[in-house]
C-alpha cells in the first residue's frame, strides 16, 4: 500500500468530500482507519482519508503540514 496526499482548496475539498459520502466510499479522519465517516481538523485545516481501487490510501487536506 502507498500513501498519496492532496491538498486542496476548502470549495474543492467540500465538493470532493460530498462525493466520496455520495458514492458510500469508506473514509476516515486518521490513517489508522480508526476513526470512520469523519474528518479530521489536523494542521489548522481539514482532512479525510480513503483507499482506491488499488488499496493505496489517499489523504486529502486543505492545509499544508506545518
Amino acid at each position: 500500500m502507498q500513501h498519496y496526499a492532496f491538498l486542496l482548496d476548502d470549495e474543492l475539498f467540500d465538493r470532493a468530500y460530498r462525493r466520496l459520502c455520495d458514492r458510500g466510499i469508506e473514509r476516515w479522519a486518521d490513517p489508522q482507519m480508526c476513526r470512520p465517516d469523519e474528518i479530521n481538523n489536523e494542521h489548522g485545516g481539514r482532512g479525510v482519508y480513503f483507499k482506491d481501487p488499488a488499496g493505496h490510501l489517499i489523504e486529502l487536506i486543505t492545509r499544508p503540514y506545518l
